[in-house]
């Protein structure tokens, strides 16, 4: 197995603890690397697998650094594309805790992917030995130039038969490249364009209604209400509209607070017009990942989309029932790491499908 991926890193720059950013400037942050797509390559290369990431980064000592934190996971750095044009993407994160949620600051405008079109990338080396192929909506959200990028990666990987999969990953803020339109319907009538080549579409529990216009009966995200059936049918439309999917898998966040989620997925198998659900109890019925005194939330879908590919390329995990639960179990995983890369491994996520989610220290 050999995904790649394709998208921007970032600085992510976080003040320590729960501390807001009027508290922590002038002062110090933390500082690491983040993205979305990255954050999936990290994912998929801690459990075993082979990741490469493609991205197009400022040709700076920024960018040495990831360069060198990337290749110490094990993920491939030779389809990053170095330029003299643009600068070296930022974002800021203030953690969230109990009734106050947490916040995202972007500051990634002339970022060096944002000024890339299509045509700037060999697509013929990225694809030269790729498995599999997975961006996100955040890509085309940054310029008509990256989104004609995006574009463009997606139906070079359909060309050559590679499987594809999408988070639509909704960003409200990014979406303003061209004036007058309104963010969500730029997103729609630009994610459109993309998805006929998707194999795998992968969306939270408010993505589909923002990007698609297609809503859930009977939940309202904000009260804390999710409906199972309500996504179900939100699938089935998505298929129905775009019958090149094979699967379609929404992540179930229900918020009771920053600090106590909530977590499980659905996971639509095309073929069989059948949803499936994980976690599950005994009984076999839905019973979500209970997480209380969440570390860091920011990158648990990336971890979810991550896992999901990773369990869908391993044939011991590919059944689609045992896929999901990987997924979801490397996905609550996250909840308890700080920074945007899921740092965990194969056999911690199977530890927890198997039960073993006490946290007992392991000896």
């Amino acid at each position: 197995m050999r995904v790649v991926t394709f998208g921007e890193v970032m600085l992510r720059m976080m003040p320590s603890g729960w501390l807001r950013l009027s508290q922590a400037l002038p002062g110090s942050l933390d500082v690491t690397f983040g993205g979305a797509e990255v954050n999936v390559a990290v994912s998929i290369a801690r459990q075993g697998g082979q990741a490469a990431y493609c991205t197009a980064l400022p040709d700076n000592p920024l960018t040495d650094a990831f360069v060198a934190q990337l290749r110490s996971f094990g993920v491939d750095t030779s389809l990053i594309l170095r330029s003299n044009e643009g600068r070296f993407g930022i974002y800021f994160v203030e953690n969230g805790a109990n009734q106050r949620g947490g916040t995202v600051t972007y500051d990634r405008g002339s970022s060096t992917i944002s000024l890339m079109p299509g045509s700037a990338y060999n697509w013929d080396q990225i694809f030269a030995d790729a498995d599999w192929f997975h961006t996100t909506g955040i890509t085309p959200s940054l310029s008509r130039e990256s989104a004609d990028a995006a574009l463009t990666s997606v139906k070079q990987a359909k060309q050559r038969n590679i499987p594809v999969s999408c988070d639509l990953n909704f960003r409200k803020k990014l979406w303003n490249w061209e004036p007058g339109t309104k963010p969500a319907a730029l997103a729609r009538r630009t994610m459109e364009s993309m998805l006929p080549y998707i194999d795998v579409l992968i969306a939270n529990e408010e993505d589909a209604d923002h990007v698609l216009g297609i809503r859930a009966s009977g939940t309202d995200v904000d009260a804390g209400e999710l409906s199972l059936t309500g996504y179900e049918d939100v699938a089935r439309q998505i298929a129905t509209k775009f019958p090149n999917l094979r699967f379609v898998a929404i992540t179930l966040r229900k918020s009771l607070s920053a600090s106590h989620n909530d977590w499980g997925a659905m996971l639509y198998d095309v073929a069989k017009g059948k949803a499936l659900f994980a976690p599950t109890d005994a009984a076999g019925q839905y019973s979500p990942y209970e997480i209380r005194n969440i570390v860091d939330r920011v990158g648990a879908g990336d971890s979810f989309a991550g896992a999901l590919i990773f369990a869908l390329k391993t044939p011991e995990l590919s059944d689609p029932l045992t896929a999901l639960q990987y997924a979801v179990a490397g996905s609550c995983l996250k909840h308890s790491v700080l920074g945007d890369f899921n740092d965990v491994t194969r056999p911690e996520i199977e530890a927890l499908m198997k039960g073993g989610g006490r946290g007992r220290v392991s000896r």
